[in-house]
């Protein structure tokens, strides 16, 4: 027998009430973790942040995504500002991750029912990645960031767009939204580049999986995932291209 699926394409519980948690709840686990990780060794902000080009290291090294460590475009979602060391953000750190838990814990369950663990888990990336690129594009070279913002940016995007999908109330989500959108641009230390981007992120790949037709629907869901990423992977490239011909002695 066929699984049954919701009108998302993911698979329908058996047990509704029950479900929703797996992914969001491993999510705000990986994120406290690694938060208590950090507090224990603060230089796995430096090695993980989203950053261009920074100089550190004993010796004294170049890192970043444009010197090819692409894999901050991830890492960095999973780690607050760090509470001490040279880049200490003190209670703005405990503050960031608090805020970004909270909110993953009000949206996560109900995104994960309706749209099914790996689709939401694939919001929950993207939207991260998104975050990261735009920031990449749009920052100071030297500047770093860290957090999980823009992945819960995304996620409210996705609420805005399952909301129109279902024909529900969108005005609670879009007030929150706009409000957390102004703090980052009036509040200092806060990467509103990231915000943007995972908003975009989340609400374009949601908009993928949640209009897809159903016949065929997986199929261009899938493509959809691909070509997201595909369209990141070029921004990156392009971008690192643009920076090598800025800064052609620390590529």
């Amino acid at each position: 027998m066929r699984p049954a699926r919701n009108p998302f394409g993911g698979r329908a519980p058996a047990k509704p009430a029950q479900t929703g948690l797996t992914v969001t709840y491993a999510l705000i686990a990986i994120n406290v973790i690694l938060f208590v990780v950090e507090v224990a060794k603060p230089s796995l902000a430096d090695a993980w942040a989203m950053t261009t080009y920074r100089i550190y290291g004993n010796p004294p090294a170049l890192h970043g995504v444009a010197h090819g460590e692409w894999y901050r475009l991830i890492t960095s979602a999973f780690l607050p500002p760090p509470v001490t060391g040279s880049e200490s953000s003190g209670g703005y750190a405990l503050t960031d991750i608090l805020f970004n838990m909270y909110a993953l814990f009000l949206v996560g369950p109900q995104l994960e029912r309706l749209m099914g663990a790996l689709r939401f888990l694939g919001v929950y990336l993207l939207s991260a990645l998104g975050g990261s690129v735009m920031y990449y594009y749009l920052t100071d070279p030297q500047n770093w960031a860290l957090g999980a913002s823009g992945a819960i940016f995304g996620l409210f995007g996705a609420w805005f767009v399952v909301a129109r999908r279902l024909r529900l109330d969108p005005r609670g989500i879009l007030t929150l939204i706009v409000i957390n959108l102004v703090l980052g641009f009036v509040v200092p230390r806060i990467a509103w580049q990231a915000h943007v981007g995972g908003l975009l992120a989340g609400a374009l790949i949601t908009a993928a999986y949640v209009y897809a037709p159903r016949k065929n629907q997986a199929l261009i869901q899938a493509a959809a995932t691909v070509a997201v990423i595909g369209l990141a992977i070029l921004a990156v490239v392009l971008r690192t291209h643009q920076l090598h011909q800025m800064f052609p002695g620390v590529n």
